[in-house]
């Protein structure tokens, strides 16, 4: 018989761009399914990604969403989402 040995489990964090996060009925599928697939999420809103330093709020994850159907509060801080994504490799997916 062996011994399993208990391991610490690091989850992956994903930021979903976008502003309405949770509230919204449409999103809470979102939330659930990444949780789901041990994933966490959080919501980062567009006004708080700065165009000119995107790096200062998206830096600590390791992927993005850009979430469908939001009315976005600011376009340059979604724009600045994809570009520093795809910048810097950094896996993304969105509309």
């Amino acid at each position: 018989m062996t011994a399993m040995r208990a391991r610490e489990v690091t989850r992956p964090v994903v930021g979903i761009v976008g502003d309405f996060g949770a509230q919204r009925p449409s999103h809470v599928a979102t939330n659930q399914a990444l949780a789901h697939a041990g994933i966490h999420a959080e919501w980062v809103p567009t006004v708080e990604v700065m165009p000119d330093e995107p790096e200062a709020r998206l830096a600590q994850y390791a992927g993005l969403f850009i979430s469908p159907g939001s009315p976005y509060r600011s376009m340059d801080g979604a724009l600045a989402a994809i570009r520093f994504a795809r910048e810097r490799g950094v896996p993304l997916v969105g509309t």
